[in-house]
């Protein structure tokens, strides 16, 4: 599907369009691409934002921006809703002589204010905005709206040069983050400290009661994308992951201990012993009574899970 400026901008000398909006899993947007520049801003809630293919999570004071023809929508959990700043203009909205009237033009290759130049150097997720940050651009998108609600006399200067200054304030925020050349680079670290922090989590507390929702709370992200990066970078879903700790912790304790099966079952976090006995025989190839009759070295040899 692709969207037309016309559809949302009445006035062919002011291509621009502003609002709110509250998304649930009722009014999702289709997969879809558009003819003009799309900014959001997320207030509140959180999502997954499926950007040509790839899902990227965002929350509150995230802000990202869509190009000309690239495709994208939302995917949120049941029940849950996020609400966004729209903030829609043709790439016309800018003069490049009144550009270059205001002194900017030129320096002006961030994509914030060219988006539509190029795609290669710009990043496909957003730009990850907090506290004091988050504050600023939230107010500068709210002095655009009651400008664009009220239409007083001037209205159309006072929206170019209010979002022309909002633009050049998200460009000085992402070059303080330092993203172009080693974006990729930086992303694939974050992500994978991420989740050596959940692994962490999970190695220190085996034994109390987890599950995936649990920890997509806990970590603020979404399930279905907490398991699939988490997949991605270690090669197990998170409840896979959670039972190969407990039955590690559960292969020590029948090697250190006397303990009988039901309390070692307990002891990492399982309340049914034929479920945990059934999970350690598939997953080390002999039952927890069979195991703890070898002996030390034939313990070794056993299936690895």
């Amino acid at each position: 599907m692709k969207l037309r400026s016309s559809e949302f901008m009445s006035e062919k000398k002011f291509p621009f369009c502003i609002n709110r909006k509250i998304h649930t899993q009722r009014n999702l947007p289709p997969v879809h691409g558009h003819d003009f520049i799309e900014l959001v801003y997320v207030l509140e809630g959180k999502a997954e934002h499926v950007f040509e293919g790839e899902g990227y999570e965002i929350s509150a004071g995230d802000v990202f921006i869509i190009n000309p023809g690239e495709v994208h929508t939302y995917r949120i959990e049941p029940g849950g809703r996020f609400e966004i700043i729209n903030c829609l203009f043709m790439p016309t909205l800018f003069d490049e002589g009144w550009l270059r009237g205001l002194g900017i033009s030129e320096s002006m290759d961030y994509f914030y204010v060219h988006p539509f130049l190029t795609t290669n150097d710009r990043f496909h997720h957003c730009l990850n905005l907090r506290g004091e940050d988050a504050m600023t651009v939230l107010t500068s998108f709210e002095g655009i709206i009651e400008e664009f609600d009220e239409r007083r006399s001037d209205y159309m200067t006072l929206i170019r040069l209010k979002l022309v200054q909002l633009l050049l304030q998200l460009s000085r925020y992402y070059g303080e983050q330092a993203v172009f050349p080693c974006q990729a680079k930086r992303r694939k670290q974050e992500r994978k400290i991420f989740i050596q922090r959940i692994c962490g989590y999970i190695e220190r507390h085996y034994n109390q009661k987890l599950s995936l929702a649990i920890l997509s709370d806990l970590f603020n992200i979404s399930s279905r994308h907490l398991n699939r990066i988490f997949k991605e970078e270690t090669g197990k879903t998170v409840i896979e992951y959670v039972h190969h700790v407990r039955i590690t912790n559960a292969k020590k304790l029948f090697n250190d201990t006397n303990e009988k099966v039901l309390t070692i079952a307990m002891e990492v976090g399982y309340d049914d012993p034929a479920f945990f006995t059934r999970l350690f025989t598939r997953e080390v190839g002999c039952s927890p009574g069979k195991f703890r009759d070898l002996d030390q070295e034939d313990r070794l040899l056993v299936k690895e899970h």
